[in-house]
């Protein structure tokens, strides 16, 4: 097996395909979901079926120095077996070497799609590398920031809960950061009072958000690109957009809204949904029962499976503080910009679910009247955070390539400074 590692390689088995390139897996010729160390574990494996792999090789092939449990290697490997369809009794693709490791042993074809000798091989999704950097706000407040991939720069303005590390290895965002990056390169950072930026800032509050956005974009020396607003993220970015229109060249809105929860109540109904979900942040974010974290995360992808909102639970717990998250969410549902909506003079395109659960289509519908010739995009789906196997997520990445295609500030080569 000697020189696969150098190869971009689709592996077939069965009815099942397994692309090393595109970190996709398919079955039946429909795509499924694979959490980034499963996908890791199938890939060790089949890439090295001539042999026995021991538990410790796939450990440090797949976690590297970080220590986890046998257990956590058990799981996978159970994990990995569901996905490809392979019977745990009856062992027929992965077979475990009791005392030794584990073993592929079904048959293969490997097509190699594209030979070492013909050229550095895009890179696999999975040795994209993030780099992560500080920079400070004016009131001192330090901001952490990451970019990835490489290319012209398309950066996003921080939203409610972030994690720059854990969000790296988390299901609910890996797909973001692969699909996001390629051919440019993604930018992103933790917002004050979470993730890996400062967590006890004094000021947490709109005006902070847009000038903390202001110091990243200033550190990484960018005079012109493309912004991209997702969820709480939009209200910032259209505030930047308006005051700094000559550095802003394309405006994205996913999944945004022009008013917070709060300031669009107009109902007694509403009003104590507000309250309700405040209450649910002070009095559970730092229990160990996840049964309140649950709530947001089954709001935030309705369509997601229970293991997915498990994973989306345990990385609120390790983004922020009960109090931070309170402080982010009172901020975010007061936000209003429906008078600096009316001012965007940069092509704006607006992506939105319509049947969105956690941010009702109306919020998207709301930005396209107030934008002056914005585009409105429906998405077919309920999930605030799009999944990498449904429709929707598609649809986003060709519709956003395809806007910031006709970007001429994308088509040029600007340096990011890392």
């Amino acid at each position: 097996m000697d020189g696969w590692d150098d190869r971009q390689v689709r592996f077939t088995f069965g009815d099942v395909v397994l692309d090393t390139d595109r970190f996709l897996l398919e079955r039946g010729g429909e795509p499924v979901h694979v959490q980034p160390q499963v996908f890791d574990v199938l890939s060790h494996l089949v890439r090295n079926r001539e042999r026995v792999v021991t538990k410790t090789e796939l450990l440090d092939a797949v976690w590297g120095d970080r220590f986890v449990s046998e257990s956590t290697l058990t799981s996978r490997i159970k994990a990995a077996r569901r996905v490809v369809g392979d019977d745990g009794a009856l062992q027929q693709v992965i077979k475990t070497v009791h005392g030794r490791g584990y073993r592929w042993i079904a048959d293969v074809d490997a097509a190699v799609e594209v030979p070492a000798q013909a050229g550095p091989p895009s890179p696999h999704p999975r040795a994209l590398e993030q780099r992560i950097r500080f920079c400070t706000a004016s009131d001192g407040v330090r901001i952490a920031y990451a970019t990835v991939g490489q290319g012209p720069p398309l950066v996003r303005a921080a939203h409610w809960i972030t994690h720059l590390d854990y969000e790296w290895q988390s299901p609910v965002w890996r797909h973001w950061m692969e699909g996001l990056s390629r051919g440019r390169t993604f930018i992103r950072y933790d917002e004050r009072g979470c993730g890996l930026s400062d967590h006890d800032p004094e000021d947490i509050s709109f005006e902070s958000f847009v000038r903390d956005l202001e110091t990243v974009v200033d550190e990484l020396g960018l005079e012109r690109f493309p912004l991209l607003g997702l969820s709480q993220g939009g209200p910032v970015a259209v505030e930047y957009a308006v005051r700094h229109p000559e550095r802003v060249s394309r405006l994205v809105l996913v999944g945004a809204f022009v008013t917070g929860r709060l300031a669009r109540a107009t109902t007694s109904e509403e009003l104590r949904e507000s309250e309700m979900q405040a209450e649910l942040i002070r009095m559970g974010w730092g229990r160990d029962d996840p049964s309140f974290r649950l709530y947001f995360s089954s709001t935030f992808m309705p369509d997601a499976s229970p293991q997915m909102w498990s994973d989306f639970a345990a990385l609120m717990r390790r983004t922020t503080s009960a109090e931070n998250a309170l402080r982010l969410n009172n901020v975010s549902v007061n936000m209003d910009v429906r008078e600096a909506a009316t001012r965007v003079t940069v092509p704006t395109l607006i992506l939105h679910g319509r049947n969105e659960v956690r941010i009702p289509f109306s919020q998207g519908r709301e930005f396209a009247a107030r934008i002056p010739g914005s585009r409105l995009v429906p998405l077919d789906t309920r999930n605030h955070l799009l999944q990498a196997d449904e429709p929707a997520w598609g649809h986003l990445l060709s519709e956003l390539d395809a806007f910031l295609a006709e970007d001429e500030s994308t088509n040029r080569p600007e340096e990011v400074h890392m």
